[in-house]
């Protein structure tokens, strides 16, 4: 090797200056150098100690050495409470029973689901309570209880945990003082498999909490429009009919004093009754048509709807082509909608033309109305459409507005088909 070469080699591994001070250590990150000792600037620095695992393997050991009691007080809390019930229920005590304890697995399911959430990280919503102050009377609240699924479910997990609750706790036992550069993997493992356990059966089902929720919601909105369409009609009635009744009576009754005195007079007031009495007449006739038309009873849906048309300012085709006439309560709805569209053509779209359209597509009723205005119709443009939306998705109905500025204007609702009771 020649003198050259030698020296490139020795520059290559001889150790630089930096590396002299340190110790072949870099103090930002913590790590040890060859724990020699360097003359000119003292002993190398130890990394800071740290715990031999993270925080939440620490949690998740923690869980899994509780699976062990957990489990055997919610095994022997399942089969007592299954073999009890089960056994009483030949007695008058053994539904009660068991509807009680129904309700005590439910709270034994949220403590462990604050137990997961504490420890595993599980995030898991609280299903909904079960809502016994409206359930009725005794026996419909004992009903609901026997039949909550969520303290089912909570039983099985208590019923199923027992095996795994003394693998889990003996596993991790043994692991920490025999396997315990693995146990961080075991334990995460084993924890993953409880966070699965803890979703799928302590989760509530999104699908039902969601119908729950929109069940409840649609409950308001027909509670909300049944009072609304209740004080439109003592409006009307206190406002309309019944206000000319009074003027009526009070017309009759100046006649009545004038009959010997002035008998034209008498004769001119009991005229101008009768016109009153025709006036409340037509108001009350109104008014009936507004609650429910007579001819919708009578005649269905074409002869309603084609009535409807006729009243309305612009030229409207009507067709309805129905093998049968629905429920009562959903022709309705469809006779309301109708109107409703209409009324608004009437007044707000400026057309020269409507058509409506009523079918049966499987076990829908569909519905469309069309018109050639000026369009720009919105369910927030304050003209009625959102109330005929709240009205239909009460009864897990659609409606679809589609009108463009400029025109033309398309909606399309939609309502379940059931077969009319005779």
């Amino acid at each position: 090797m020649d003198g050259a070469a030698h020296g490139r080699l020795i520059s290559m591994t001889a150790p630089s200056p930096a590396a002299d001070r340190t110790g072949g250590t870099d103090e930002r990150d913590g790590r040890a150098g060859d724990g020699g000792h360097d003359g000119h600037d003292g002993p190398h620095r130890l990394p800071p100690p740290r715990p031999a695992y993270e925080a939440h393997t620490w949690k998740e050991i923690a869980y899994l050495l509780l699976n062990l009691p957990v489990a055997l007080f919610g095994f022997t809390y399942a089969v007592t409470v299954l073999v009890a019930g089960g056994t009483l229920t030949l007695t008058v005590i053994g539904l009660p029973l068991l509807a009680l304890s129904l309700l005590g697995a439910r709270q034994l399911g949220k403590l462990e689901r604050v137990r997961a959430r504490k420890l595993l990280g599980v995030r898991v919503e609280e299903p909904s309570p079960l809502p016994l102050a409206k359930g009725g009377g005794p026996v419909q609240r004992l009903w609901m209880a026997l039949k909550d699924p969520v303290g089912w479910r909570t039983l099985l997990y208590d019923a199923i945990r027992l095996p795994w609750g003394v693998l889990t706790f003996c596993t991790v036992l043994v692991s920490l003082f025999v396997l315990w550069p693995v146990l961080p993997y075991l334990a995460r493992g084993m924890a993953n498999l409880d966070r699965a356990m803890v979703r799928g059966l302590l989760s509530p089902s999104d699908e039902l909490e969601r119908r729950i929720a929109e069940l409840e919601s649609d409950r308001g909105i027909v509670v909300d429009t049944a009072a609304a369409d209740l004080r439109r009609i003592e409006r009307d009635l206190h406002d309309g009919a019944q206000a000319r009744l009074v003027n009526l009576a009070m017309g009759l009754g100046l006649a009545k004093e004038k009959l010997l005195e002035d008998p034209d007079a008498a004769a001119a007031m009991v005229d101008e009754a009768h016109g009153e009495v025709k006036l409340a007449l037509q108001e009350l006739r109104d008014l009936a048509r507004g609650i429910h038309p007579a001819v919708l009873t009578d005649r269905g849906l074409d002869a309603a709807l084609s009535a409807v048309a006729s009243r309305c300012t612009v030229p409207v085709t009507v067709t309805v082509d129905l093998p049968a006439r629905p429920a009562a309560a959903i022709e309705g709805i469809a006779y309301f909608t109708v109107s409703e569209l209409l009324q608004n053509i009437s007044k707000h779209s400026g057309a020269r033309s409507a058509s409506v359209d009523v079918w049966r597509s499987q076990d829908r009723l569909l519905i469309q109305v069309r018109d050639d205005g000026r369009g720009g119709a919105r369910l927030d443009g304050g003209s009625g459409m959102r109330g005929l939306a709240d009205r239909l998705g009460a009864v897990d109905g659609l409606f679809v507005v589609d009108s463009p500025a400029g025109g033309p204007t398309v909606v399309t609702a939609e309502l379940p088909w059931r077969d009319r009771q005779e």
